[in-house]
């Protein structure tokens, strides 16, 4: 799953346009009985579980995965967000790390942790009599590398962001203009995202991930990503945020992330975080 830097809503966006598309939004999910959201706390899934609970109501229910593949701020956001806008809000444990074909992390690895996840939610629905699940893939996501999608596709999870049109970056503006604290959040992908493929999930590189994460997050970065390459973590910032890193007196600052992460080694990649980088 390839993933994106946040951005601020472009100062082109038509805005008769996107209320039209937000219109179309609340029309498809007017025409579900009930619902089963998909909710992360990523931008997308947040905006439509939001979307979800002003026109279906306590008929829409937010559903929050829990595994080693999420990190614990994820969830924390995801908590903020129910409690801010009164969402109908749950967790589930999944358990992908029980199964062999996420664990050795091929190329489709994601089709592996959502056919979990859908697995759970499609039970979920058939034990609580929910009309549909639906999850927060947006239009911008169709040319993108997702085997998550055929998963989805699978089992009959619907889209409405994506079949209303709404890109990123109208997600965005219109979160923002919601109060939804997830607005200029940066893009995510779950953990694992960051293991190179063929190289085995295990729960020990997962909390090393976060944990380096973590310490660069409370370092001030904002968007950051911990390449675990075994004895070495390569780390990624954004562009802009690269000089603050190279200054000499972050070094020490960034020799404790790597303690923190249990590496021997940790590298700054100078090309700086890009879209599917271990693809």
């Amino acid at each position: 799953m390839s993933e994106s830097p946040a951005s601020a809503s472009p100062p082109s966006i038509d805005r008769d346009a996107l209320r039209d598309k937000q219109r179309r939004l609340r029309a498809i999910l007017a025409g579900f009985d009930s619902a089963i959201i998909a909710f992360s706390g990523g931008v997308d899934s947040a905006f439509l579980a939001a979307e979800a609970q002003a026109v279906l109501g306590d008929r829409a229910l937010a559903v929050t995965a829990e595994s080693a593949s999420y990190p614990a701020r994820h969830r924390a956001i995801a908590l903020e967000v129910a409690r801010a806008f009164s969402l109908r809000h749950e967790f589930i444990r999944t358990g992908e790390m029980d199964r062999p074909d996420y664990r050795a992390n091929p190329a489709d690895r994601c089709f592996h942790c959502k056919q979990e996840l859908y697995t759970r939610l499609s039970a979920l629905k058939a034990e609580r009599g929910f009309d549909a699940i639906l999850d927060g893939a947006n239009a911008d996501d169709r040319g993108d590398y997702r085997p998550g999608r055929a998963a989805a596709r699978a089992f009959g999870v619907r889209s409405p962001l994506d079949e209303a049109g709404l890109t990123k970056g109208e997600i965005r503006a219109l979160s923002q203009a919601a109060g939804l604290p997830t607005w200029d959040e940066p893009a995510s992908a779950c953990l694992s995202s960051r293991i190179p493929y063929g190289s085995e999930v295990t729960e020990e590189k997962l909390r090393a991930i976060e944990q380096g994460e973590a310490a660069l997050l409370s370092l001030g970065f904002r968007l950051v990503r911990v390449r675990h390459h075994g004895d070495v973590a390569r780390i990624e910032l954004a562009p802009s945020e690269m000089p603050r890193a190279l200054e000499a007196g972050m070094s020490a600052a960034i020799t404790r992330a790597r303690q923190a992460a249990g590496v021997k080694y940790v590298t700054r990649d100078l090309q700086g975080y890009r879209t599917g980088s271990l693809n």
